[in-house]
């Protein structure tokens, strides 16, 4: 017998023995799919669109391209505020936006993305990966048929850009705004004319007049969107975001029907995604906010005064134990999350809020 003849006969023999005594065979070649994600950003928009980019190409290249994701912007293929519905029917398997976008169909996912007075980012995902949150996420969902994973976050949000000082709950009757989540809810019962319009049209609705006021993200993304050419107010922090969720929804048919490695490899992209994302927002904030008193001195940065806050505080507690109220799941969800964020504010009021203030010594007295 030859020797090539030989190696490649021992070389069969083996493969055939290990699958015989129970070894798995290595892989030549797999199946390869290809999986449309959708989002409700604006095609490379700063820290959004950019990162849904970077999870789908986190997924084809940590799967060797036996899951290649493929990214289609606002738009692209369905409009923004569907994007839910297009993975429910398997238009795309994905999508990469914020759970409070359909609380339409489930006012539960309210607490996914962000609630007043709230979760910050890194409480949230404490409550997501150990405190209960994803499976409650899961039982949320099960019904629509898609998988939620947590995918990024903006950290603390801005209050929004206004054309008008406010001084005073009077301040905001009549007022015209462009507001998401809960914190819509919460200002309408204050006054407020509020409207939600999709990322992509908000500097158009407040340059023309449209609305009065908007809120976005915060420095980063407000600023490249170019709000602050409509408006010259800017109040910060925001009451209704302290951080607000970004996730990846997958048609939940399409995810049963990966393989273990595979959905182990969608799991992790997300998770460093939403690690990513935080890093990327809280860099890229901080950095713009440096810049603004410089490059755009009519800029006039704000903060509501605690007669507003205790205002919106004691209407968003009637809102969420409304919102509580409304059947037995939103109840469960509501009350593990608010357990856990009154546990939070009892230790951020010795450790992550005492730090901050402590800062000032540093550099008041350099």
């Amino acid at each position: 017998m030859k020797r090539r003849d030989f190696l490649t006969g021992a070389a069969v023999s083996g493969v055939a023995a290990a699958a015989a005594g129970g070894l798995a065979a290595p892989a030549i070649a797999q199946d390869k799919q290809e999986w449309k994600l959708v989002t409700t950003w604006p095609k490379n928009a700063p820290g959004v669109g950019v990162n849904a980019q970077r999870f789908a190409d986190a997924v084809t290249e940590m799967s060797g391209g036996r899951l290649t994701v493929r990214l289609f912007s606002a738009g692209e293929l369905v409009p923004p505020f569907e994007c839910l519905d297009a993975v429910q029917s398997d238009v795309a398997q994905m999508a990469h936006a914020t759970p409070y976008y359909w609380v339409g169909k489930s006012p539960a996912l309210n607490y996914f993305s962000t609630i007043p007075f709230g979760l910050t980012a890194w409480e949230l995902a404490g409550w997501l990966y150990f405190g209960g949150g994803q499976e409650l996420w899961d039982e949320v969902y099960a019904p629509f048929g898609v998988k939620g994973l947590y995918a990024g976050n903006s950290g603390v949000q801005a209050g929004g850009w206004f054309n008008k000082e406010i001084n005073s709950v009077e301040d905001l009757k009549g007022l015209k705004m462009r507001i998401a989540g809960l914190g819509g809810e919460v200002m309408r019962r204050l006054g407020v004319a509020v409207t939600l319009t999709p990322p992509g049209e908000i500097m158009p609705s407040l340059m023309s007049g449209a609305v009065d006021a908007a809120e976005w993200v915060s420095p980063w993304l407000d600023i490249a969107f170019g709000l602050q050419k409509a408006a010259k107010y800017y109040y910060m922090p925001a009451f209704h975001e302290p951080g607000p969720a970004l996730e990846v929804m997958v048609n939940k048919a399409r995810w049963d029907s990966l393989s273990p490695d595979l959905k182990a490899i969608v799991t992790r992209a997300a998770q460093a995604s939403s690690a990513e994302s935080l890093a990327d927002f809280t860099y890229h904030n901080i950095d713009i906010y440096s810049q603004i008193a410089e490059k755009w001195p009519d800029v006039q940065v704000r903060s509501l005064n605690d007669d507003i806050l205790k205002a919106l505080a004691k209407t968003t507690r009637e809102v969420v134990d409304e919102l509580a109220a409304k059947d037995a799941l939103v109840k469960k969800v509501h009350d593990s999350y608010m357990a856990y964020n009154q546990k939070a504010w009892r230790y951020q009021n010795n450790a992550d809020l005492p730090v901050l203030q402590m800062r000032k010594w540093f550099f008041e007295n350099a």
